[in-house]
């Protein structure tokens, strides 16, 4: 809505919906039941000084910052778009800095930054379905990343049992307070350096299999049923809003 788009450009407003944002992160954090498995997989990683890249799906994306260590940096790639920096501004409460950009659409100068990051021996999050999607589809750019850099791509995914799942383009999963909730790591994927075009769409096709695996035994092990992937673009769902008046 225009008048929505006016009111959040202005920088005031937008710094007191991410300070809400981020209480409300705690306040699902503090009252929910959390379970985690695979956490000695990160702990391993940071222990033995290796970064990697946190790989982990735009719709689950709320969450994240209490899934990390707050003591180990991470940089999160957030797209320029305005819900990119309502996100980004949130997750600054959690001591996260975010890279602005994607790794497709105008991404070099990202791309540059998280390769940085990570040879400085920094962990770098990606959501590869972002910032235009379709929801829980990898795009390649992640693959390209951990290629350069020479890390590997850790994937994780969290459910809540009290939740929404919002009419966007990424399925969002909106937790609910007072909810079960489990997080859930998987093993590292290790992306070889010499990779052809067949052999990086074949770990862009794998990285996807495993993040949509683990998305939907962290829906199975809270009692919710799984989010198929979607099918249409940021912008493909907009034109349909605006088609059925809903935008």
């Amino acid at each position: 809505m225009d008048w929505a788009k006016r009111v959040l450009r202005r920088d005031g407003v937008r710094r007191f919906l991410c300070w809400l944002v981020s209480l409300y992160i705690r306040l699902v954090r503090a009252t929910g039941a959390w379970t985690v498995e695979g956490g000695s997989i990160p702990a391993a990683l940071h222990a033995a000084r290796r970064p990697f890249i946190l790989a982990f799906w735009h719709g689950r994306l709320l969450m994240m910052p209490c899934a990390w260590q707050q003591q180990v940096p991470i940089h999160m790639l957030i797209s320029g778009h305005r819900d990119g920096r309502i996100i980004a501004d949130a997750v600054r409460h959690f001591g996260i800095d975010s890279i602005a950009g994607s790794t497709t659409a105008g991404g070099s100068a990202a791309l540059r930054g998280m390769v940085r990051y990570l040879k400085a021996g920094e962990c770098v999050g990606i959501t590869p379905d972002g910032p235009d999607g379709p929801a829980m589809r990898a795009s390649p750019g992640i693959v390209a990343v951990a290629r350069l850099a020479g890390v590997s791509i850790v994937p994780l995914a969290y459910a809540t049992r009290r939740r929404r799942i919002l009419g966007t383009w990424d399925r969002f999963h909106l937790p609910l307070p007072f909810s079960r909730g489990a997080f859930i790591w998987d093993e590292p994927i290790e992306v070889p350096a010499d990779l052809d075009d067949a052999g990086i769409e074949r770990y862009r096709a794998h990285i996807e299999q495993r993040l949509n695996a683990i998305t939907e035994e962290a829906d199975r092990r809270v009692g919710r049923e799984r989010v198929s992937p979607g099918t249409h673009s940021r912008q493909a769902m907009r034109r349909m809003q605006r088609q059925n008046g809903h935008g």
